[in-house]
């Protein structure tokens, strides 16, 4: 049962990466037209090579006139045929970077829509946006037009062969025919390799970030040799799985060789047996063998980049879910921000494990404009997850939840964040100056709406102290500044944003009494006036802010009134 359920993920899996490479290759066809045409023009140019190269031999051997004329061409043709290569790399190295930018954007807005609902590790998705769409350049770029030239130019020297000696022409014809059958032989089970070393690089990356971010906590409990030797053991994993893929590239690369060897042999046995006993033309027999590196450097193209293929197959397995168009209509826009919002929960029910109870088991309430209301409860009660409904990361699965008395599951998840001012536990900063990371919250604010955002959240009483003011640069994760101090300019940018929905989740919860004293004033100023849902635990908050509704199991069940 459980190998039938594997295999038929494993399919579905397969689907969806040749969907998401049809989808890409067909994005990359007018980018990749000139590379192609640069291409064909220089086997062209090879060919034309190989006639010149022929007639010189052939008058060095005694067979024939060639003279500085055909030299002066040839050598015109070696460096046409360089300007050409490196036109053709320049090109596809445009074409890559445009294919790698579009891709990286798709991932990053999905990403960012997804948020903290994407239960992947952060070194998971660093991951995919970084390597996993490297490897997609290697298809867009090397495996297309390789495909193409191996189809096109085998069959452009075939041709000019066979206008020489039909029988030299049909012997590199069925030289070109045996290629796909030797790669098909030593590439059974690639594709499925190539997707099991994405994974394991996908585990080492993630667990390296994840731990070099705990590193502290590591040496702490004396747990680094531990984790040097886990991550060690990853590692291992990683360079096994990938010997394995370059197993798979060596042998297409000799099967190739063994090929063109052949067809060498082939050639030099019936030319060369003949041509010094009166071979009626020993220009079209040196120009025939002449061809044979021409022949193949296509194909030889063609298998190198067949491992960039496979490779890519595993990353686009990885990459589809994400890139997926999501399942449902897309949501509708807002027409304009509503000034006030009143928030009503109905029977509303959430599960993330159908092995777990219920994180929301019929919970109702209303929140008015100007009313705080705060939710109060054990962890795991279910506070943080009506307001992960609220911002979009999440749909109920049963219930209503109204804005207005509209449905808000109907309004897409970026409008429903739009409409809020978040405020979490912990608050990160980037590296930058204060102003940035205030202006964060509404790129377009003028100086002076961000100072009075800063002076509404108390940052101005101790940024003032600071050498630069707001100007002063903070490391990140904002190093340099207290947890007080940090979770005050997260304030400044609640206040900046100035939505009709605050949604704060323990917004005090690291602080000490006096540090969390100061902090509650400046969210009492931020809530007055608006729509506001507070989960805490703390008693000072819910003796400050507003109406108390407690939720245990997730469910409400008992509502107090503030300082009760």
């Amino acid at each position: 049962m459980v190998g039938r359920h594997m295999s038929r993920v494993g399919k579905e899996s397969d689907r969806a990466a040749d969907a998401l490479l049809r989808r890409e290759a067909k994005e990359a066809r007018g980018r990749l037209a000139l590379p192609l045409a640069l291409g064909l023009a220089q086997l062209a140019a090879g060919i034309a090579q190989a006639l010149l190269f022929a007639m010189l031999i052939a008058g060095l051997l005694g067979f024939g006139e060639a003279g500085w004329t055909e030299l002066a061409l040839a050598a015109a043709l070696v460096a046409l045929s360089a300007g050409l290569g490196v036109a053709q790399e320049r090109a596809l190295v445009a074409a890559g970077e445009a294919a790698k930018a579009r891709l990286r954007e798709a991932s990053f807005a999905r990403l960012l829509a997804d948020g903290p609902s994407d239960p992947r590790p952060v070194g998971e998705r660093a991951a995919l946006v970084v390597d996993r769409i490297e490897a997609m350049e290697g298809f867009l770029t090397r495996w297309l037009p390789a495909a193409v030239l191996a189809v096109a130019g085998p069959a452009m020297v075939a041709g000019a062969a066979a206008m020489a000696d039909p029988t030299s022409g049909l012997i590199l014809g069925v030289a070109g025919l045996l290629v796909p059958v030797a790669m098909a032989a030593t590439g059974i089970g690639a594709a499925q390799a190539s997707r099991r070393q994405f994974e394991a690089l996908g585990r080492l990356s993630g667990r390296f970030l994840d731990r070099m971010r705990g590193l502290p906590t590591l040496v702490l409990f004396r747990r680094q040799d531990a984790e040097a030797q886990a991550l060690s053991t990853a590692a291992a994993e990683l360079r096994t799985r990938t010997m394995k893929v370059l197993r798979v590239a060596f042998l297409s690369s000799a099967s190739l060789e063994v090929l063109a060897a052949g067809a060498i042999a082939c050639l030099a046995i019936r030319h060369g047996a003949i041509l010094g006993a009166g071979h009626p033309d020993p220009v079209a027999a040196i120009f025939c063998l002449l061809l044979v590196p021409a022949f193949f450097t296509p194909l030889r193209n063609f298998s190198q980049a067949y491992h960039e293929k496979l490779s890519a197959r595993g990353a686009a397995a990885e990459l589809a879910p994400l890139l997926a168009e999501p399942e449902g209509p897309p949501g509708l826009w807002l027409e304009a921000m509503p000034p006030k919002v009143v928030v009503t929960f109905t029977d509303v029910r959430l599960r993330y494990d159908p092995a777990r109870p219920p994180a929301l088991d019929g919970l109702s309430f209303r929140v008015m404009p100007g009313e705080t209301l705060v939710l109060s409860g054990a962890s795991g009660a279910g506070k943080s997850s009506v307001l992960r409904l609220l911002m979009g990361f999440r749909r109920p699965d049963a219930g209503r939840i109204a804005l207005n008395g509209q449905d808000a599951t109907l309004l897409r998840p970026s409008e429903l964040r739009r409409l809020s001012s978040y405020v979490g536990q912990r608050a990160h900063l980037f590296r930058g100056t204060l102003r940035e990371n205030i202006r964060l919250a509404r790129p377009d604010a003028t100086d002076a709406e961000v100072e009075a955002a800063a002076e509404a959240a108390q940052v101005m009483a101790f940024a003032r102290d600071l050498s630069l003011g707001l100007d002063t640069q903070v490391g990140e994760g904002g190093f340099g500044l207290s947890g007080g101090q940090a979770q005050r300019v997260a304030v400044a940018r609640a206040f900046l944003r100035d939505a009709p929905l605050v949604l704060l989740d323990e917004p005090t919860a690291h602080l000490d009494p006096g540090t969390e004293a100061e902090v509650l004033e400046s969210l009492r100023r931020l809530c007055a006036g608006r729509t506001a849902i507070v989960a805490t635990h703390s008693r000072a908050a819910q003796r400050v802010l507003g109406r108390v509704l407690e939720i245990e199991g997730g469910r409400a069940v008992g509502v107090r009134m503030a300082g009760e």
